[in-house]
């Protein structure tokens, strides 16, 4: 137990310590290859593609099939997935990086799908991108019928080669931050075991 909760209390340290996620990754700070219209031009794409989603009226396992596509074409899942698992990537297998990573696509598409799902009827408008030290940041804001209007958040970079988004905050909830804490969590009922934690993974979608 005492060593459950020094690994949680780790993890929680290490996540008050990145603010907005992104120190955990190890980027340099550096000049910005990419482009506050390039930010934005991803995230105006991802954004259409998800409004085409939810008001296309497929069923719910089909749209979460079309939520694992989105999520494929315009997220880093490497850099996510590594993140997630946070300390326990360095001890595993490049085997189990490859499963981890794929397990973990499917289920956080069907975990974000079915949040994204609540928005059948409404729409998101994306606002505008500003630079934070070496990535973007794009807000857009999600209109519900019935529901007051909040911010739906992507952090961009071009850090993989390609444009794509390593974050995402809903309503101020950090992606990144949520499922490191989660699948440490996960691990640690596993008793560390990174096979068995992607078994449960597996099984959760």
């Amino acid at each position: 137990m005492l060593n459950k909760v020094n690994r949680r209390f780790a993890i929680a340290s290490i996540a008050a310590w990145a603010g907005t996620a992104i120190m955990g990754l190890g980027w340099p700070q550096t000049a910005h290859a990419m482009t506050q219209a390039r930010a934005k031009t991803l995230v105006d794409a991802l954004v259409a593609d998800i409004n085409g989603v939810i008001a296309s009226g497929k069923s719910e396992q089909a749209m979460y099939v079309e939520f694992e596509r989105i999520f494929t074409r315009y997220a880093d899942v490497p850099t996510i997935a590594s993140y997630a698992l946070g300390v326990d990537a360095r001890r595993a297998t490049s085997a189990q990086m490859r499963d981890f990573t794929v397990t973990f696509r499917r289920y956080i598409s069907v975990k974000y799908g079915k949040r994204f799902r609540e928005f059948i009827g409404g729409q998101i408008e994306v606002q505008g991108a500003r630079a934070i030290k070496n990535f973007y940041e794009v807000k857009s804001l999600a209109r519900l019928r019935g529901q007051a209007p909040f911010e739906v958040t992507f952090l961009v970079s071009d850090r993989s080669g390609k444009d794509l988004f390593f974050n995402l905050f809903i309503e101020g909830i950090n992606m990144l931050l949520t499922e490191r804490t989660e699948i440490g969590a996960m691990l640690d009922r596993r008793g560390g075991n990174i096979d068995a934690m992607i078994a449960d993974l597996r099984a959760a979608v």
